[in-house]
């Protein structure tokens, strides 16, 4: 690599290092704060807190690799003609070309990245976050339930425990159900124990009351025991949900149309979901080329390139409204998925025509020697 690509490519990448930092801290916040009733009601750790919040990040970053890029590269070229670098390199000889290589190597790059990221990156992140999340939000731990305090659960059961023990159990356990609407049950105990099963925690009650009430004919039965397990799911005893898309590879997707598990619409979305694994990661070399191009095309103007900046947003903003688009048309008809290509391939390869054949100079020149012919 010469040394203009590498002076280029340095500044493009600490670029784009500070936005997409920037990004992922502000969007951070935004989705952490889905996590703070956990923490301030649950009593959930702040290390597990953490963890689940960083478990998003791979997807966020996928998102914004593109767009965070496209600002970098836009920024640091038009930098380079406010400072007359550029009017300086093409004084030179520089080709268009050479000048957007930096550009193409940072677009390259990160594409790779992002294959990284989208076929094994975020499926484990994805397995691993609802693992966290199912645990949490289904298990009663000791951090759900504190002492000499009330804790409702999602199903209508409300438990209090007097103290957490040191060897692990509890004692002055106090547990009111009311998810059937046609009896209500109460059970109190002197200790008991949290205990986790397959199909979710249970609480093994020692010496203790049962008592019901059914509320169609107010009858009331009463039962004293010495040992009484129940289980108390949030989720009614449910298993884990099936993988979503983002948790399947890449071979998963593809081959959706012969899992007789899936849906007519679920595994249109996985087929989907499998072609943009292959196209969106090409997005960051695309918008490298967009945010460039039309800044190593245009003649120099003193008063700034604020019409070709313009354009390039512009630019940038139809081809990522038309991937949203076209996804959404491709799960619904899989005849439209080359369309999801076209809107790739067809920017891209006016993008390369215009860096390679178009020539500012001879059209600038040209223009000039019009100018100069009708003075003279």
């Amino acid at each position: 690599m010469k040394i203009l690509s590498r002076y280029i490519l340095k500044q493009v990448m600490t670029g784009f290092l500070l936005v997409t930092f920037s990004l992922l801290a502000m969007l951070w916040l935004t989705q952490s704060l889905h996590f703070v009733e956990m923490v301030t009601r649950q009593g959930l750790p702040v290390c597990l807190f953490a963890e689940m919040t960083s478990l998003l990040m791979p997807r966020i970053f996928n998102v914004l690799s593109p767009i965070a890029l496209f600002v970098a590269v836009l920024f640091v070229y038009n930098r380079l003609i406010v400072d007359r670098e550029m009017v300086a390199m093409q004084s030179a000889g520089i080709s268009p070309v050479r000048i957007a290589q930096a550009a193409i190597i940072a677009g390259v790059l990160l594409a790779i990245f992002n294959v990284y990221v989208m076929n094994w990156g975020i499926p484990s992140a994805e397995r691993t976050f609802r693992d966290l999340e199912w645990r949490v939000k289904n298990n009663m731990t000791q951090m759900m339930l504190r002492e000499g305090e009330f804790t409702t659960l999602k199903n209508g059961i409300t438990i209090f425990i007097d103290k957490h023990e040191d060897d692990g159990s509890i004692s002055g356990i106090f547990v009111r159900d009311e998810g059937n609407p046609e009896k209500q049950v109460t059970l109190t105990a002197e200790k008991g124990r949290l205990i986790e099963t397959k199909n979710g925690p249970r609480i093994l009650f020692i010496n203790g009351v049962r008592q019901e009430i059914d509320k169609k004919t107010y009858k009331f039965n009463s039962l004293a025991f010495t040992r009484y397990s129940a289980e108390f799911n949030q989720a009614g005893g449910t298993h884990k949900k099936n993988q979503t898309v983002r948790e399947r590879n890449f071979f998963e997707l593809m081959n959706s149309a012969h899992d007789k598990s899936l849906s007519a619409s679920e595994a249109r979305r996985n087929i989907v979901e499998g072609n943009r694994r292959i196209i969106y990661p090409l997005y960051n070399l695309l918008y490298a080329l967009v945010a460039c191009v039309g800044l190593l095309i245009s003649s120099f103007n003193r008063r700034g390139q604020t019409r070709i900046i313009a354009v390039q947003v512009l630019s940038m903003t139809l081809i990522c409204a038309g991937d949203l688009v076209l996804t959404n048309l491709a799960t619904r008809s899989l005849y439209l998925l080359p369309l999801l290509y076209l809107n790739i391939l067809l920017p891209f390869g006016i993008c390369l025509y215009l860096l390679l054949f178009y020539n500012p100079f001879y059209f600038y020149h040209r223009s000039a020697k019009r100018k100069m012919q009708n003075v003279l």
